[in-house]
């Protein structure tokens, strides 16, 4: 297992999700715009891999770049299968971003307590205080979910310690016009 080939696959797939113009063309635009094939730096406190295991875990301060995209958490996960004919590329079959996420890319935001990105699945999960941003526009929630077969997403919304159903916020702001 090579690192380079592990933070491509895990910053690209957790980075892939984090817009909110509908998600099929938010896609479109990340592949058009975004060198996937660019280097990435990935700065982190620690790095532990546990072979038995099959896991990469940063810790402390994790952040990586790739050209323009951001991803920044407390601990980074990367689950991978062992692949006995390509050791030098296994395949990654889960990514967990825990404590603080933040994805960032130059027009939009999202960040929130948890990230999961099922590679098997083509599914991204944010959790915990989920806020989405898009120049002025915002979106919050508790749970943010996007189908990267599909192009489909959500946004949930959550009880309160009260019991209250909190709701999903949405704050859409036009584009002004040049007069």
């Amino acid at each position: 297992m090579t690192i380079r080939s592990l933070l491509v696959l895990a910053l690209a797939g957790l980075l892939f999700g984090a817009g909110l113009t509908p998600a099929a063309a938010q896609l479109d635009q990340l592949n058009d715009s975004h060198d996937s094939q660019a280097p990435i730096e990935i700065t982190a406190d620690t790095l532990e891999v546990r072979q038995t295991e099959n896991l990469a875990i940063f810790r402390g301060d994790v952040d990586a770049i790739q050209g323009d995209l951001l991803l920044k958490a407390d601990m980074l996960i990367v689950h991978y299968r062992d692949n006995k004919e390509t050791p030098d590329q296994p395949g990654i079959s889960q990514i967990d971003a825990e404590g603080n996420v933040f994805v960032s890319s130059p027009n939009e935001t999202a960040q929130g307590e948890r990230g999961i990105y099922d590679v098997d699945n083509k599914k991204i999960w944010l959790t915990g205080n989920v806020v989405l941003t898009q120049g002025e526009n915002i979106i919050q929630g508790e749970q943010f979910e996007l189908d990267l077969a599909t192009g489909q997403s959500k946004v949930f919304s959550a009880a309160s310690e009260s019991g209250k159903r909190e709701r999903v916020r949405g704050l859409f702001v036009p584009k002004k016009e040049n007069n």
